[in-house]
């Protein structure tokens, strides 16, 4: 295996899952799992096929309760493709003999390509090579080649290929009780020799798709033959196998929905579109050319097996979030167009993901913050409803903006159905807005902070400031009834409602909103402002009240650290040790207490970083400022003491956790950052987790890794005009480069080498950039190379 692949030897059904969603090809608006074109959906495969942003709602029956959930839709499998010998049984992996099996995702081409030999029993084999690709230039192709060799013998051979319109969401265990029947109104038919198309329509977004497909094969190839099997659309070829002779069918497919801007019949669309395209050898060429160009603008440059993990943590997330994406109204889902875990809805991963994008395609981060800005509305509709001024985000988004939070979730260790509280981490507001300030300072656009940016961050800062209730024995405004990132703790021990009080994470990146509007507010042209405050009617007197509030909420102490939120000092300890030995993996501890009858409400034990995504977000200097601006003291000594508190009780229940902890100890506690980082490079490849990666990727650790090389490691900043750099040395990883775009500089190039920083800046006529190291600043010029010897 190489640096630019990604291989499995051997057939082994209890990992088809986790392959087929590590092998998923895509293009930022649909993508195909890497299942198997000749097995169907059971309890070991699992084909799937997501477009970006098509949502069906649904209602079930739970636990004697109406649930209504909104889904990404499993759309029709433009894969199948099964072959026997003439009258035989259909050959696949678990009904015949498999002598041989390799699979390999190239990631430089996104090209997935197998290559299974089955033993046929006296002395014949019958050796099957195909290639995929989901078409990286034209986002509305795919294809797939298939290659059949027989050794050892001569035989009639058959080949049905199809598209299955009979599919439906059963690709998570847990989510099986509730309605996945998405599609309906299906209807096939031929729409020209060796073509056939299938539509249908989602049952309540009524979203239309069209998806064709064309079979061919070359000059040893039979003729093809349809025929019509609600709900598939099936296509026959039979063909005469030669020892040692190689014969090769073609699939090509296309896929619209009514979506797509610039048409008015998605099928007519999928019609016209597979019967335009050119062959495989064509098509991959162009498919080729158009990764090459991805990966001349995100390429990163990290040795051994660390540099290949992230080469595929970057392959997935430009499959997901690619250019094409620029163009649609999607957010970011959280577990990628790999499954249907989260049930493809958009979280505060994203916080995790535009930070990386921001410095290679700014135009997806623009695209995925106009999604936001598309839910404003929305979101202030959702204040109002419980009484508040500005914007609420949902915890949970998907088509509209409404919260999709699901109300319960199944613990598969007790299999009770349990309250859901989810909807109460308001904080993936503070992540939108961070992400707009971030965007706009990596980018330099100024047109975006000065309209929809500022009417985000506007907003937002009035939410926090109208949730802010003035305590007069405190003398401070406190954040009450909330959860954290946590996610454990959604309730005070033995309380009869949910939420707590003055969540530190919450109230700090509160005050840093309400700081930052204040700022946009103050550097917007004055015409621009003007509209803003007459549209919002803005006034003095709320202005007065966010500065009041940004300097005046309530961080909760205990012990010398800071408090994941008020009364986490007086839960009770856990015993650690004695869990571990009776459960081994206690990452999903909370299931584990609530089987026992138990709560982890009780205790002190995070799932993932809480009080530790502070050091995420920000620098030690700003964030010292931050709690200076509180009227909090917060040094170095301090922080370390708070690290220590928290990583000894979390489980480690998210990969982002391992991400968080390895970026904050890469600051206070180098020689323990790289467990971490490997934690979080292994989450999906190894599946830490057990069994979540084969539902989907987990999108905002797979960026996360991405970033903490491109921003992490390097103590890179964008603020105040500048390129700020502060570097780590972790000895793990002491030399690597990348390319970043940086306000209109294409592909400037970074390389660390131990206690030395290489940037390049290609020509242009751009203005020079500067930069600003701990020790001195430095202005690089357009076709300048700048070598500089970092301070021990």
């Amino acid at each position: 295996m190489t640096a630019g692949s990604w291989a499995y030897d051997g057939y082994d059904p209890a990992q088809e899952r986790l392959r087929e969603a590590l092998c998923t090809l895509g293009n930022g608006c649909f993508a195909t799992r890497g299942a198997l074109p000749e097995c169907d959906a059971d309890d070991v495969h699992y084909p799937g096929t997501y477009v970006a942003g098509c949502y069906n709602r649904l209602v079930s029956r739970v636990a004697g309760r109406r649930v209504e959930n909104e889904d990404m839709v499993n759309l029709p499998n433009w894969l199948p493709l099964r072959f026997r010998l003439a009258d035989g049984p259909w050959l696949t992996p678990d009904t015949a003999t498999v002598l041989a099996h390799h699979q390999v995702l190239h990631l430089d081409s996104g090209l997935l390509e197998r290559r299974t030999r089955y033993g046929l029993g006296d002395g014949r084999s019958l050796i099957v090579r195909q290639q995929r690709i989901v078409h990286m230039a034209d986002a509305h192709l795919a294809a797939l080649r298939t290659e059949f060799t027989a050794e050892g013998f001569a035989a009639d051979f058959e080949v049905e290929a199809a598209i299955d319109g009979g599919v439906t969401n059963a690709g998570v265990r847990r989510y099986r009780d509730l309605e996945g029947r998405h599609l309906t109104h299906v209807h096939s038919g031929t729409a020209a020799p060796g073509t056939v198309w299938l539509r249908c329509r989602t049952r309540t977004s009524d979203i239309r798709v069209g998806m064709a497909t064309r079979l061919s094969g070359d000059k040893a190839a039979g003729a093809v033959t349809t025929r019509q099997e609600h709900p598939r659309a099936v296509q026959e070829m039979r063909l005469r196998l030669e020892p040692g002779r190689t014969v090769t069918i073609d699939k090509t497919a296309a896929l619209h929905t009514s979506r797509d801007p610039a048409i008015s019949d998605p099928l007519r669309a999928a019609i016209d579109r597979v019967g335009a395209a050119p062959g495989f050898e064509e098509l991959l060429e162009s498919h080729l050319t158009a990764w090459d160009q991805l990966w001349r603008r995100a390429d990163i440059d990290v040795p051994g097996e660390p540099g290949r993990i992230l080469r595929l943590h970057l392959f997935h997330v430009l499959q997901t979030l690619s250019p094409h994406t620029a163009d649609l109204d999607v957010g970011v889902p959280a577990r990628g167009l790999h499954g249907e875990a989260y049930r493809g809805h958009v979280f505060w991963d994203e916080l995790f993901v535009l930070p990386y994008l921001n410095l290679h395609f700014p135009e997806v981060s623009r695209a995925l913050l106009r999604y936001r800005h598309r839910r404003l509305e929305q979101s202030c509709s959702a204040a109002r409803a419980i009484g508040r001024r500005g914007a609420m985000y949902p915890w949970q988004s998907g088509s509209d903006g409404r919260e999709e939070t699901q109300r319960l979730h199944l613990n598969p260790r007790s299999g009770r159905w349990l309250p859901d509280h989810s909807h109460l981490q308001r904080h993936v507001g503070s992540a939108v807005a961070y992400n707009v300030w971030q965007y706009c300072e990596a980018s330099g656009d100024a047109e975006f902070l000065h309209t929809k940016g500022a009417e985000m961050l506007l907003q937002i800062a009035r939410f926090w400031a109208d949730s802010a209730s003035w305590d007069e024995h405190l003398g401070r405004h406190r954040i009450l009834g909330v959860m954290g990132p946590d996610e454990y703790h959604d309730a005070y021990p033995d309380a009869d409602r949910p939420g707590l009080d003055d969540n530190a994470y919450t109230n700090v990146t509160a005050a840093w909103v309400l700081t930052r509007a204040l700022e946009a507010l103050d550097i917007l042209p004055e015409p621009r402002r003007r509209e803003l405050v007459e549209r919002t009617g803005l006034d003095g007197g709320e202005l007065e009240q966010w500065e009041d509030v940004s300097r005046t909420l309530y961080v909760p102490f205990h012990d010398g650290v800071i408090s994941q939120f008020e009364g986490y000092g007086d839960l009770a300890e856990l015993d650690w040790a004695g869990y571990r030995e009776r459960y081994g993996d206690v990452r999903r501890l909370d299931r584990i207490l609530e089987a026992e009858g138990d709560t982890v409400n009780r205790y002190k034990a995070s799932k993932q970083g809480d009080v530790l995504m502070l050091g995420y977000l920000f620098s030690p200097a700003e964030l010292q400022w931050l709690f200076g601006r509180l009227g909090h003291h917060l040094d170095e000594e301090i922080w370390s003491r708070t690290v220590d508190h928290y990583i000894a009780r979390t489980s480690h229940g998210s990969t982002l956790s391992g991400l968080v902890h390895g970026w904050v100890l890469a600051r206070a506690r180098r020689a323990e950052a790289w467990t971490f980082v490997q934690e979080a490079l292994r989450g999906d490849i190894a599946d830490l987790q057990g069994g979540t990666t084969g539902e989907g990727v987990h999108l905002g650790a797979m960026a996360g890794t991405l970033d903490l090389v491109q921003r992490g490691l390097t103590g890179m900043e964008t603020r105040e005009g500048a390129l700020w750099l502060d570097p780590v040395p972790v000895p793990e990883l002491s030399s690597y480069g990348f390319a970043i775009r940086y306000r209109g500089h294409w592909g400037v190039r970074l390389r660390m080498e131990h206690s030395r920083v290489e940037i390049a800046v290609p020509r242009s006529d751009r203005s020079p950039i500067d930069v600003r190291l701990a020790d001195r600043d430095v202005c690089v010029q357009p076709g300048e190379t700048c070598h500089l010897v970092l301070p021990d």
